[in-house]
């Protein structure tokens, strides 16, 4: 897994386009959805005009939690929220080849 941030394409418009062409298939989860409920309007309509057989949901299991409590313990990302480490930690576990977030505090930062 990779933590990448918006620098690494000309802008997030152009990196979400190849997503709603397929490119990549979209990791979501709880977290996700919890966040999403205070995102801007448009970033909800990004979100609903993804294609379904682009995305695919995370459950939250007990191995995530226990591996996000780590991250914490062991100050991997530094001050940051447990939902920040959960992210992280569904991302790992499911062999996401990319993280990527627009969190520029607490997860794409060097």
């Amino acid at each position: 897994m990779a933590a990448i941030s918006t620098r690494n394409f000309p802008n997030s418009r152009d990196r979400f386009s190849r997503d709603l062409n397929g490119e990549f298939r979209l990791l979501f989860s709880a977290v996700t959805q919890d966040e999403l409920s205070s995102a801007p309007e448009r970033v909800k309509e990004f979100v609903t005009s993804l294609r379904a057989e682009n995305t695919e949901f995370m459950e939250t299991n007990d191995e995530a939690v226990e591996l996000a409590t780590q991250y914490i313990a062991e100050k991997v990302v530094g001050q940051t929220s447990f939902a920040d480490c959960l992210h992280i930690a569904l991302a790992t576990i499911n062999r996401a080849d990319y993280l990527i977030s627009w969190n520029f505090k607490h997860i794409v930062n060097v």
